[in-house]
């Protein structure tokens, strides 16, 4: 296995998150807990588990701000390491962590960003009302009808992103706080031209814990989509200014992964 490091970020999730990180640890990928200061004492878990197992560590954030908040420290947090993949993905077993070799192997064979596909072939969803189907696919429609872009299941959050793609992105640019946030990514890398590829996955709901989605949440996807089109059409979904670094002599042979 690769040197891979997951962010999971928890908001009381403390049903979930011992059997979830027993099921990471064997896969040789290091964790990054990041809590919200979960109310249900999920973050004094996570530094149990933390000192119990290798490779797991905390990020502690003062209150609740989002998903995508959560996910932005995270990511910076793991850029501070030497992890060549950094993963994001669900805390309640609704992306099955199985599946996390199959997102680190498809970057291997040449992806920059691999997503864990529900509307793909061979992907699909387990557990759900045909409410939430609708709302769910049609969102993920509707966002690609907008973007203009092939992508499937845009709104997913089970993701391999290669370390490159994370330092290219301008993170301090994306202020998506709930499931908007997943467009955003995906379309900021897809922007940049790097690669992006689906692996299907089975989706499962989470029988243990609350669902953090909110009308709000859907709401604020509905408007991002539009704004990030615009954005794009005026030439503002840019990479990261980078900072001057001392001229280094070239290699006799260099490949870049940006397409």
């Amino acid at each position: 296995m690769p040197d891979a490091l997951v962010c999971l970020p928890t908001y009381n999730e403390r049903e979930n998150l011992d059997a979830m990180l027993r099921a990471l640890v064997p896969l040789g990928v290091r964790v990054l807990v990041i809590d919200d200061n979960s109310p249900d004492g999920t973050g004094e878990i996570a530094n149990r588990l933390a000192a119990e197992l290798p490779g797991v560590s905390v990020l502690h954030r003062p209150r609740k701000e989002g998903l995508g908040p959560a996910y932005l420290a995270g990511f910076r947090e793991a850029l501070k390491t030497d992890a060549e993949y950094i993963l994001e993905m669900d805390c309640d077993f609704s992306h099955d962590p199985a599946d996390v070799p199959r997102l680190i192997a498809a970057c291997e064979d040449g992806a920059d960003l691999a997503l864990g596909s529900r509307y793909v072939e061979g992907g699909g969803t387990m557990n759900w009302g045909r409410g939430r189907r609708v709302v769910s696919a049609g969102g993920s429609l509707y966002a690609r009808a907008l973007l203009s872009v092939a992508v499937r299941d845009l709104t997913g959050g089970f993701k391999c992103f290669r370390r490159e793609v994370l330092e290219t992105l301008d993170l301090d640019a994306v202020h998506s706080k709930g499931y908007a946030f997943q467009i955003e990514m995906t379309y900021r890398a897809l922007r940049a031209g790097f690669e992006v590829v689906e692996v299907p996955i089975t989706f499962t709901d989470r029988t243990l814990g609350h669902s953090k989605m909110s009308r709000t949440i859907f709401l604020e996807a509905v408007a991002r989509v539009p704004v990030l089109r615009l954005q794009a059409l005026m030439g503002r979904l840019t990479p990261a200014p980078r900072r001057a670094e001392p001229a280094q002599p070239a290699p006799a042979a260099s490949a870049s992964r940006r397409r």
